[in-house]
């Protein structure tokens, strides 16, 4: 059973992330993370999400247990390359290639678990729109009713002496 996983468009050169990609081929999955965890190179970071997401396939997917994983292979490959200039001496503009790379990563198994179909994930039926607009409108009419009942009361209270404008802006009424 083969698992994958990749990444896109990572913003590190190729030939920097083949280099940490070396490392890990080949290798199960603990050990390689455990490798990546202590690389000093900037492109272990992304190498060890990559391969933990992997594993997250495997068992969400399969249920494959992650002892059971090795890292397969490991392909780095060129990506798009965004081109910037910068200016140099003699009013001279030279050209600064920043590269980025596509990382496909494959696991495959130690020993045959047997798992080859995927697991079936039942999905709850699509929520309509229509049904929660309308139930929004009939607690907003519960909410007006209810506020219209307060004013009311409150205009009873003002007619006794208590007038909310008096009290807010201190000024005469009528």
């Amino acid at each position: 059973m083969e698992i994958k996983a990749s990444l896109n468009q990572l913003r590190m050169s190729p030939r920097k992330v083949r280099l940490v990609a070396d490392l890990v081929r080949k290798m199960p999955v603990d050990k390689a993370i455990n490798q990546l965890r202590f690389a000093n190179k900037l492109a272990a970071e992304p190498l060890k999400k990559l391969i933990e997401s992997g594993i997250a396939n495997a068992d969400n997917l399969y249920g494959i247990n992650r002892d059971n994983l090795l890292v397969k292979s490991v392909m780095v490959d060129e990506g798009q390359t965004l081109k910037r200039w910068m200016p140099r001496a003699h009013g001279r503009a030279t050209t600064i290639r920043k590269r980025s790379c596509h990382i496909h990563l494959v696991l495959g198994e130690i020993r045959e678990s047997g798992a080859t179909k995927k697991k079936e994930v039942k999905a709850d039926a699509p929520v309509k729109l229509e049904a929660i607009a309308e139930e929004a409108k009939k607690s907003t009419k519960k909410t007006d009713s209810e506020k219209s009942e307060k004013n009311t009361a409150k205009k009873g209270e003002s007619k006794s002496g208590g007038g909310f404008a008096k009290k807010v802006f201190n000024r005469k009424v009528g």
